[in-house]
């Protein structure tokens, strides 16, 4: 394979970071693993692309941004150690946290527990509650912006560069194009651009979500088509793509990306103390708290975006009336809580005790201890029979079709339902591949067993990424479940630079989820070396010069030095160049052929004269029978012949 070394690996910045191999590669930087020669220790450094380093304000936007990150000093924080603009190229150098992210632990785990899920977004909200509290705001919380360390460790990297960045470049979604990560853009930062530590926590909501199903909530077409319906569409319940998540997860997650900012958390720490409210009634095994909904249920103002059930009204809000309608609300809601708050009267209020009444003594005990008795048979009778006599055990019907094991229950007396179906790589597709209650527990008689149906093997094809930038292909194999594996770089000669060429597996290939696609760009046409034929035969080098792909423009001069039929020179001669370049060459027609003159029986300076105006040298030499009278008697070549101009012809005299 053609591969093109990255000029940047080797290089040393600001006389100090020696770059080593690329890490990742997004749409501002590129990310390399890098040497501190003067600390001798392995670091991170984020090389910004082309470009931005010409604009001065951004520059000193950017290392503004990056020295109040590096104050922001916290465990769950990649540091930031140093920045710098070496010769046109800017720079950041991080903490290095060898390891995954989060969005590869999306790929191989989602949809994940709900425990899990909100172990790992704890961390996550630690760094940002960190960051609010400092008065930071990340402003690109995604999946690939949160590492997980081989030791356990989850770290939040990049905070004030998405700002930095974002403040230089933002549009609204009515003027231009949206700067960052669509699919985790709050609603206010796609109307006008501008946010609070309430934006993050939208971002949060969505990486739970995203933890809890294994897909983003909102999907479309174009990046626009997304953050049209960040604005427009709550984010769904993740319980409608994933059963079985409680109700109060939901509700966390509808509370952190609420669409009215003014609903949601105020900032990281907020939601941090929801979350472990939440993971706690989780590891209690609560399948439903009241109280815990009750909290999680926001406060809805009056007038606002929604009804009391969460739904919104039937007319759709523009972008551009969002943030008219953000005006206002909370005077709204004050008037809410003044409304629904239940009057006091100020006056203490007595409550008499209940009148004391007399013990009597029952005189019945022998009565009362036989009732007991016959009540304690009674009940254990019936405890066996609602614990055994009731129950059966599930039967064993994994492993076979979904006919056969509907048979096999229905024998046993049992009822099947299909409750899901999941991917596999060793059930047959069609196959029972777990039940619930499993096999051999306890099920109640004439009850239904829940059966989750094989898929079979997963398997994603390989899109057709042709003609696109490598940054749309590496989002269209994250879309198709696939894993970005390396860019290859190979001459093209009818794909433009920077676009793909193909893919390896070629597209169509149907794969395991998470197999690794290299991605195959064009460098464009391939540079071809140019040979000099100057002095050489013109077949010779129209032969060669064809064959290499060039096109020739040949013409022909008179030489009295080159030969005929060899070139006589050739532009350009030397360098290189590409298919179809017009190589130039002048061909030698010999010289110009000139006609011997007669000039016999003339006297000498007249045929001298003669000869010469033809363009011949003379040269005379007498006759044997010279008698004196110099007159031309022959000449040699003889009259007729034709010489090339210059050449000499003898003659001879009496």
């Amino acid at each position: 394979m053609d591969r093109t070394a990255d000029a940047m690996i080797g290089r040393v910045l600001d006389g100090r970071y020696r770059v080593g191999a690329k890490i990742a590669r997004g749409g501002m930087a590129t990310v390399y693993e890098a040497t501190d020669l003067r600390l001798d220790r392995t670091v991170a450094v984020k090389v910004m692309h082309e470009g931005l380093a010409d604009d001065d304000e951004f520059v000193r936007r950017f290392q503004r941004e990056a020295r109040s990150a590096a104050r922001l000093a916290h465990h769950n924080v990649v540091a930031v150690f140093d920045t710098g603009d070496d010769h046109g190229t800017l720079f950041l150098v991080m903490e290095y946290v060898p390891g995954l992210t989060l969005r590869d632990l999306i790929r191989k785990e989602a949809p994940m527990a709900p425990a899990k899920a909100l172990a790992v977004i704890e961390p996550v909200l630690g760094a940002l509650a960190a960051a609010h509290d400092a008065g930071i705001l990340h402003r690109d919380v995604k999946p690939e912006n949160v590492l997980m360390a081989d030791d356990g460790r989850v770290k939040v990297a990049d905070f004030g560069l998405a700002r930095a960045i974002n403040s230089e470049t933002q549009h609204t979604a009515t003027g231009g194009v949206l700067i960052g990560t669509v699919s985790y853009l709050s609603p206010e930062l796609v109307v006008n651009g501008k946010a609070d530590a309430r934006a993050d926590v939208y971002a949060a909501g969505v990486l739970i979500y995203e933890m809890l199903t294994g897909h983003k909530p909102h999907q479309a077409a174009s990046p626009i088509q997304v953050a049209y319906k960040h604005v427009h569409e709550d984010i769904p319940a993740p319980s409608a793509s994933t059963p079985g998540i409680p109700p109060y997860v939901d509700a966390l997650v509808a509370r952190a990306t609420a669409r009215d900012a003014t609903l949601r958390p105020a900032d990281a720490r907020v939601l941090l103390h929801q979350v472990r409210r939440v993971r706690n009634a989780l590891d209690h095994g609560v399948v439903s708290d009241p109280d815990l909904m009750d909290d999680l249920t926001p406060t809805i103002p009056v007038g606002g975006a929604r009804t009391p059930t969460g739904e919104l009204p039937a007319q759709i809000i523009e972008p551009q009336d969002l943030s008219s309608l953000q005006d206002g609300r909370d005077d709204d809601r004050d008037a809410l809580v003044l409304a629904t708050a239940p009057a006091r009267d100020p006056r203490p209020v007595r409550v008499d005790p209940p009148p004391r009444r007399p013990v009597q003594r029952s005189r019945r005990g022998p009565i009362w201890l036989t009732i007991i008795v016959v009540l304690a048979v009674l009940a254990a009778l019936g405890g066996w029979y609602l614990g055994v006599a009731r129950y059966t055990s599930t039967p064993g019907v994994l492993n076979i079709s979904q006919a056969a094991a509907r048979v096999k229950l229905d024998k046993a007396g049992l009822s099947m339902k299909v409750t899901d179906q999941a991917y596999d790589e060793s059930v047959t597709r069609g196959f029972v591949l777990r039940t619930d209650p499993a096999p051999g527990d306890r099920v109640r008689k004439d009850g239904t067993v829940g059966a989750v149906i094989s898929l079979g093997p997963e398997r994603h094809k390989v899109p057709d990424v042709r003609g696109q930038s490598l940054d749309e292909a590496q989002q269209a194999l994250d879309d198709s479940k696939l894993a970005y594996g390396e860019g290859i770089e190979r001459y093209n000669e009818k794909v433009a630079t920077g676009l793909v060429i193909g893919t390896d597996p070629v597209p169509g290939t149907s794969l395991r989820r998470n197999t690794a696609v290299d991605v195959i760009v064009s460098k464009g046409p391939r540079p071809i070396k140019i040979p000099d034929f100057t002095g050489k035969p013109v077949k010779s080098a129209t032969t060669a010069l064809e064959k290499l792909g060039f096109k020739l423009d040949t013409t022909e001069v008179n030489s009295d030095t080159v030969p005929a039929g060899q070139v006589v020179s050739q532009s350009p001669a030397s360098g290189t160049g590409k298919k179809d370049d017009v190589i130039s060459l002048v061909v030698s027609k010999g010289p110009v052929m000139v006609t011997v003159p007669n000039v016999v029986s003339m006297g000498l300076g007249a045929a001298q004269d003669r000869l010469e105006a033809a363009g011949f040298a003379v040269t005379v030499r007498e006759a044997s029978l010279y008698i004196g009278v110099k007159y031309v008697v022959g000449t040699d070549p003889k009259a007729g012949t034709k010489l090339p101009k210059g050449s000499k012809v003898i003659v001879s005299i009496v």
